[in-house]
């Protein structure tokens, strides 16, 4: 099928895809609820500190955060600093000894095959086995897989022709004086093919790890856009980086990795960069203060089942990005609860 990358939605996807990426939301809920009764705990000691929830539970920092962001976000928790406390619709419907107590509403699905792996990412930090191989390896090793690979590759590429397209538009005066971009971890190339589709004076260079990449190639064919567009097989974290950008772009790529891959790939970006070249982080963004929006505190939950990483703020990306001698513009919305951050290198 021959597709117009030029030619825009007319409606937005984002409750489709919500049903999709708020699936491990629920059984997350249930197991705070469930297995930990973390809202009574929290709510016989009147607030609770970041560190104490972690210490008593035995969490791991990253799932936790995710979980309190969840909690903040549905409106069950208030923070004030790294002090929790509970709402009233947490203290009325989430503490055992209340009347209105629903804990037995989500009992049906407390061990459930996705509740118990939501227990196993908050207690050891390891994602859980979704859509991987059979030996629990999170998505990332099982996309050295040939055929999880190209089941994993079209998922994503049938969501991004939307969310590219409205990226390509909204960036067009970011990018009107760069020349190359260089989209690293670029899938099936599809947020190059937008970008190109849209913009004449722009090519691009796709960096993506076998087999990924040959994927790529023929996305690139099908649009006909192989005069424009090349890909480079490489590994992000470990090879060197394909010369001449002028812009890096970084689309749904961060999410999925920990603070320090994620400094890595920012101090990569910057050293592929001339003075004056230009980054684009495309991504579902959490609010500064991680009070949501809700339908990205649900999708952080799934990441944090699936990958090593979770979702983030502009003003987290945006410290680690000033940290490497970036100017960071402001954050913008597109499509389908997703938006982007600039930043130029000084």
């Amino acid at each position: 099928m021959t597709i117009n990358l030029k030619h825009n939605p007319a409606t937005d996807p984002a409750l489709l895809l919500r049903f999709r990426d708020r699936q491990y939301a629920p059984d997350m809920l249930a197991v705070a609820i469930g297995k930990l009764n973390l809202f009574t705990w929290i709510h016989s000691r009147g607030d609770a500190e970041t560190e104490a929830i972690a210490n008593h539970f035995s969490l791991a920092s990253r799932p936790l955060d995710v979980l309190l962001t969840l909690c903040r976000a549905s409106g069950l928790i208030e923070s004030a600093g790294d002090r929790h406390s509970l709402t009233d619709l947490g203290r009325e419907h989430l503490v055992d000894t209340s009347p209105w107590f629903l804990g037995p509403y989500y009992a049906p699905i407390v061990d459930s095959p996705i509740a118990q792996g939501c227990l196993q990412v908050l207690q050891h930090d390891r994602p859980a086995n979704w859509q991987a191989d059979e030996d629990g390896s999170d998505w990332h090793a099982s996309m050295m897989d040939e055929e999880f690979a190209k089941g994993f590759t079209a998922l994503m590429n049938c969501r991004g022709i939307a969310m590219g397209q409205v990226l390509a538009d909204k960036v067009g005066s970011f990018v009107a004086d760069c020349n190359h971009v260089l989209d690293v971890g670029g899938g099936s190339a599809i947020y190059s093919s937008t970008l190109v589709a849209k913009h004449d004076h722009l090519r691009a260079t796709v960096l993506e790890q076998s087999p990924v990449d040959r994927l790529a190639r023929q996305e690139v064919l099908r649009h006909g856009l192989q005069d424009r567009i090349t890909v480079a097989q490489g590994n992000m974290f470990t090879d060197p980086w394909p010369s001449g950008a002028d812009c890096v772009l970084l689309s749904n790529v961060l999410h999925d990795w920990d603070f320090p891959e994620i400094r890595t790939l920012i101090q990569k970006t910057c050293q592929a960069l001339p003075s004056g070249g230009r980054v684009i982080i495309h991504e579902a963004f959490l609010n500064d203060d991680k009070t949501g929006p809700l339908a990205v505190a649900e999708y952080s939950v799934l990441l944090v089942n699936i990958t090593q990483g979770k979702c983030y703020s502009p003003a987290e990306y945006g410290a680690i990005l000033s940290d490497h001698g970036f100017e960071v513009g402001p954050y913008q919305d597109t499509i389908a609860d997703r938006g982007f951050l600039t930043a130029i290198k000084r």
